[in-house]
This record gives structure tokens, sequence and C-alpha cells, in this order.
């Protein structure tokens, strides 16, 4: 394979997956990882990728939404396949609710091209991104934005998230307590993320399982009004169990 086919392949790659790393594709393609470096490092200076320790991601997500790119880095291979196991979810029509966060970043990615669906989400990285499909009606309360989580809160935010009842949400957290339940370390972020779970029907919870047992300082929502938790498979199962107890059905992906 030649230098310019195999960085084409990486910039597709990267564009499909939302990162690449160095070690997996030179396993892959049967080169050493300082090749890969040296692609890197020609694609970053057309720029195409953006390098991020490890390997490097597409340059529109990090020019929009470099905090959120950053996170992107840590368990990737989990939040993929949350994602993926989140599809399960989705209703046949109408309207879902998508909160800001990486890992609901990477579901509203997956979002299949065949489904008539209105989408309310609070990221505008995440509106900007699905607002060119034509199976997909998107709408964003708006609001103060904040900078962490490209995601809209304050007054003007909170709002429109109170005359808003979708269908399922899709939602993400900071940490999932047996005994605090939900939480978050922002005051004006838990605010919409309290709307933002009680606005509809059915709950679907994003969360890997770092999240699980850590307690932020603002709880938001009790475990038992979520409805499903979707989480990797390295959450004990004996969590799960107690998980369960409580409410939620867990998935583990």
């Amino acid at each position: 394979m030649y230098a310019r086919e195999r960085q084409q392949l990486i910039v597709e790659r990267a564009r499909q997956e939302g990162r690449v790393d160095v070690t997996g594709l030179a396993g892959e393609l049967q080169v050493t990882p300082e090749t890969i470096r040296r692609d890197l490092t020609v694609l970053e200076e057309h720029g195409l990728l953006h390098r991020v320790h490890g390997g490097a991601i597409p340059v529109e997500r990090w020019s929009f939404d470099p905090q959120l790119s950053a996170r992107e880095n840590v368990m990737v291979a989990e939040k993929t396949r949350i994602a993926r196991a989140a599809l399960a979810e989705l209703p046949a029509e109408g309207a879902i609710l998508i909160e800001s966060g990486t890992t609901c970043a990477r579901f509203a990615e997956l979002l299949p091209a065949d489904r008539p669906l209105t989408v309310i989400t609070d990221s505008l990285s995440i509106a900007v991104s699905l607002a060119a499909r034509p199976n997909l009606s998107v709408l964003t309360p708006g609001g103060r934005v904040r900078v962490t989580t490209n995601g809209g809160v304050g007054t003007w935010a909170a709002q429109r998230w109170r005359e808003v009842f979708a269908d399922v949400a899709f939602l993400g957290t900071d940490g999932v307590s047996l005994h605090r339940g939900l939480t978050t370390p922002d005051q004006n972020s838990a605010e919409i993320k309290t709307l933002m779970l009680r606005g509809a029907r059915r709950r679907v919870l994003l969360a890997d399982h770092s999240k699980i047992g850590p307690v932020s300082l603002h709880r938001y929502g009790e475990l038992s009004e979520v409805d499903v938790l979707v989480t990797d498979t390295g959450l004990d199962q004996g969590i799960a169990e107690d998980i369960e107890a409580i409410g939620p059905r867990v998935v583990r992906a």
C-alpha cells in the first residue's frame, strides 16, 4: 500500500469511528508505529486530522468542540459499544431527546438513516452533526452555552425544556450511585439534566462503568427514574443486579 492510500484510509477510519489509534493502525496495516505517526503528522499538516495522545481525531470535530474531543480519548471502545447497544431503545418514529456528552454524541452519530425522528438536544455539536440528515428534524432549545459540554443551560434553556415531552430520552451523567442517585458537579447543568430526565416517557442512561459509583456535588435525579442503564462489561455483575433491584434494566455492552 502506498503512503497516500494508507493516509486516505486513516482519514476515512477517523471520520467513521471518531478517532484512530497508532498501535491499532500499525497492527492492521502491518507497518511500524513510527510510520503511522509520520502519516498522522502529514495529515495534520494538511488540515485533515488533529493529533491527540496515542492517535488522532477528525479536524472538524476538534475545531468545533475541542474539550469534548479530548474527553473522547477516554473509554473509547466502551463508549462505542454502549452507543450501539442503546440503538435498540430507539422508537420506530416520534421524538427523542439526546443529551450533550461524549457517549451521547457517539450514539447520535450512529442513528439509522431510515428512521424518521425528531431529535431534541441541548448540544450544539450534536445538533450541527445531525442537521443535514434528511430523515431527522433537529431542534435545540438554546440557552447559555457551557464551554465544557457545548450544552445550553440557564433560564432561557430551562423554560423551553419544561415544554418538551418526548418518547425516549438518551441521557448521560457524571455519576450514578445506588444511594445518591444521579449527580453532576455543575448546578446549572443539574437543572437542565432534571428537566431532560423528566421530559420523556422512557429514559435511557448511557454511562460507562467508571461513572457507576462516583458522587458529584448536585443530585438531579433518582436512579429509579431511569428505565434502562446501558453500560459496558466492566461493571461488576453484582452491582448491576443491585441497580436492577432499584428499577432500571441494565444492559452491559
